[in-house]
């Protein structure tokens, strides 16, 4: 009686250890972009002579690490082009910048008081900004056609030719519209039961002078299964962990999962780093256009894009 009550005692034991390792660990995520289709996307015309000079898809890796309070997510390494890297670092520089799922931007969650903090480098400074897990425009990061001119144009240098290109798609300033569409399509990620809704950002613009919405789909997929809130892009969820988002042109993914024991100082936000307003990011970056485009033209300038 006495070595059956041991033994329980020892399988009870085991049990809550194995159930507290799972409340730590590391998920990582693979982001795969399409350079052509995100352009198009965006209104851009994109010629066969560009798409030729463009890699196929652009990836990139990102970890989520977790605690039973806290969560970040963060890159890992370098953007990786499928033409093995020949002619591609600008655009992979680019993307890096633009980054569909964030660029280089490090997330911080805390999820008793369900804060998020980013943490990014800009003009060799590390800023930190509040923001929070929703659904809406993200207009701070989006880099499309709102960077173009009145009449849809767009300029760009590339060993030192200057192209302009004249876009049938003009999109107004305005911010899209956001519509959450609920579906009842499940799919097992990692092993997890995830739920799909479709987040539509509806925008409008000028199509060859005529006046049109046009519709931008992602496919959330979520679930409710590991106990905690996430979304490798903060602007699109509703609840659960977001595993995956797919979207013409860039697609992101949950891998792998690990159990382990994660360090605090991991999943806390650095304590240097400087608060900034979305409307400061704004001056900042527009001045730091301003530079770019100068260095272009011969006036002497220095720009650090992290």
């Amino acid at each position: 009686m006495k070595k059956m009550m041991m033994a329980c005692v020892g399988l009870l034991a085991l049990t809550l250890t194995a159930q507290a390792q799972k409340k730590s660990g590391a998920i990582q995520f693979e982001t795969t972009i399409d350079p052509a289709a995100m352009m198009s996307a965006n209104g851009m015309q994109v010629s066969d002579e560009m798409k030729a000079r463009m890699p196929k898809s652009v990836k990139s890796n990102f970890e989520l690490l977790f605690t039973a309070t806290n969560a970040s997510f963060m890159p890992v390494e370098d953007v990786e082009d499928s033409n093995g890297g020949g002619g591609g670092g600008g655009m992979n520089r680019m993307m890096r910048f633009a980054g569909g799922m964030g660029g280089q931007r490090e997330y911080y969650y805390s999820f008793a008081d369900q804060k998020l903090v980013e943490v990014f480098d800009l003009m060799d400074t590390t800023y930190v900004i509040q923001s929070k897990l929703t659904i809406a425009p993200n207009t701070d990061l989006n880099m499309g056609n709102n960077r173009q001119g009145n009449n849809g144009s767009s300029t760009t240098t590339q060993n030192g030719v200057t192209t302009t290109t004249t876009s049938a798609v003009v999109f107004l300033p305005e911010p899209p519209t956001m519509e959450v569409v609920k579906t009842d399509e499940t799919k097992k990620i990692l092993n997890f039961n995830c739920n799909k809704i479709i987040v539509k950002s509806i925008r409008k613009a000028k199509v060859l002078g005529e006046d049109k919405n046009i519709i931008d789909e992602t496919a959330v997929w979520y679930t409710n299964e590991l106990g905690f809130n996430f979304s490798p892009n903060p602007h699109l969820w509703t609840e659960g962990t977001v595993l995956a988002l797919e979207n013409k042109g860039n697609t992101t993914i949950a891998k792998s999962i690990e159990y382990r024991n994660v360090s605090a100082k991991d999943v806390t936000a650095p304590k240097k780093a400087i608060p900034i307003t979305l409307e400061e990011i704004k001056v900042k970056r527009e001045a730091m256009m301003k530079r770019f485009q100068g260095g272009r033209q011969g006036a002497p300038a220095r720009v650090v894009i992290n």
